[in-house]
C-alpha cells in the first residue's frame, strides 16, 4: 500500500555532513522525495506541538531501560522533551515527505531503533549513531540520533500536516 510518511533530519545530521548518505539509504529503499523543506530554525510552536507532553510517559519509560535508576518515568520524560526541543533548535533541520510502498515501516526499518548503540548495523543509526540513551541521561541532554521518522500512519498524517502545511 502506498503511503507517505515524515523523516526530519536532526541538527547532528546535518552539522555531521551525513544529509546526502542518509537520503540515499531511504531512495536505495524505493522510497521517493515528494517534497523537502529546510528549517534555518524550527520554532517553539511547532517543536510543542511535535513533541507534546503527553509523550513524557513513553521516553522516560524508555530511557528507565538504558539508564538505571530513573524511578519517575513521567518527570524523567518531560526532561527528556525539554531537552529534545532545545536540540531541535541548535542547528538546522530537513524535513522529508516520503512516500512509497509501506513507506512508514520502510523507513523505520532503514533508520533503526532509537538508541544508536542498540540499533542494526546496517541501519542509519547502527551505522552513523555515535550517542547513546545512556550516555545522553548522564549528561543530562538529548540523545544525538540523526533522525525523526513517524510511527504509524496516525502520526504521520499529523506530523506531515505539521511540518508541511498546505
Amino acid at each position: 500500500m502506498f503511503q507517505e510518511t515524515l523523516v526530519i533530519l536532526k541538527p547532528d545530521a546535518l552539522e555531521r555532513n551525513l544529509v546526502g548518505t542518509i537520503i540515499d539509504r531511504f531512495e536505495r529503499a524505493g522510497l521517493h522525495i515528494i517534497d523537502i523543506r529546510y528549517y534555518r530554525r524550527v520554532n517553539e510552536a511547532i517543536l510543542r506541538k511535535h513533541y507534546p507532553d503527553s509523550m513524557a510517559e513513553g521516553l522516560g519509560k524508555k530511557a528507565q531501560l538504558a539508564y538505571p535508576g530513573i524511578t519517575d518515568a513521567k518527570a524523567h520524560g518531560l526532561k527528556v522533551l525539554e531537552r529534545l526541543r532545545k536540540y531541535f533548535t541548535r542547528s538546522p533541520v530537513i524535513a522529508i515527505r516520503f512516500g512509497g510502498e509501506e513507506a512508514i515501516q520502510t523507513v523505520r526499518e532503514v533508520t533503526g531503533y532509537t538508541d544508536p548503540t542498540t540499533a542494526e548495523k546496517g541501519t542509519i543509526r547502527g551505522d552513523f549513531g555515535v550517542d547513546s540513551i545512556a550516555k545522553s541521561t548522564a549528561e543530562w541532554r538529548a540523545c544525538e540520533n540523526l533522525i525523526h521518522a513517524s510511527g504509524n500512519p496516525e502520526e504521520a498524517k499529523s506530523e506531515l500536516a505539521l511540518w508541511f502545511p498546505e
